[in-house]
């Protein structure tokens, strides 16, 4: 498709919001934000987290007499409904310089950076048990073998109690066992 000057052409739009309404909710101080939630790098483009809503959004108004927030909705781009924040147009009060700013954020930095995870400790041993784990840490190949002797009749004992028949040729409360192998001939033969 080529391109005449019949077509239409989309008229250049605004580059900053041209509205003079202003939220009834109290101004936002920087000096009260946490510095990680403020970009101040560009200063004609900073942008902040929204107290109500957690996401960035543009400051308009920089080199304005008036800062605020862009109005911006609550759900995220074709996935939630378009429900107007109602932070927006909420007033910024600057009570803070972008120096100060960026010092507060390497300040922010350097204490994130120190902390250390917590190590997590074992659950305590009971007395017995932690008697019982120390044995058997402590044992030797010779030990256990020389336990395993000492209980070898023992074990002999149980084992020629168990293969020894009761006394009769039947439970006393129900039928015979069969001696021999039963073996079922198929119908066919």
């Amino acid at each position: 498709m080529t391109i005449t000057s019949a077509m239409p052409k989309a008229r250049k739009r605004p580059t900053r919001t041209r509205t003079k309404r202003v939220s009834s909710l109290p101004a936002i101080k920087l000096s009260q934000l946490p510095p990680s939630h403020i970009d101040l790098r560009d200063p004609l483009h900073a942008v902040l987290v929204c107290e109500d809503c957690k996401t960035l959004v543009p400051i308009t108004g920089m080199q304005g007499k008036v800062q605020k927030l862009v109005p911006h909705h609550t759900g995220k781009a074709d996935e939630a409904a378009a429900i107007r924040c109602r932070s927006s147009n909420r007033r910024i009060e600057f009570d803070m310089t972008i120096p100060e700013w960026r010092q507060a954020l390497a300040d922010a930095v350097t204490e994130a950076s120190s902390r250390q995870g917590t190590t997590v400790l074992p659950k305590a041993f009971s007395p017995q048990t932690d008697r019982t784990l120390r044995a058997r840490a402590e044992r030797t190949l010779a030990g256990r073998v020389a336990d395993w002797d000492a209980v070898l009749h023992r074990v002999a004992a149980t084992d020629k109690n168990r293969r020894t028949m009761p006394a009769g040729d039947a439970p006393t409360e129900s039928l015979a066992a069969p001696l021999t192998t039963l073996h079922p001939k198929s119908p066919d033969r």
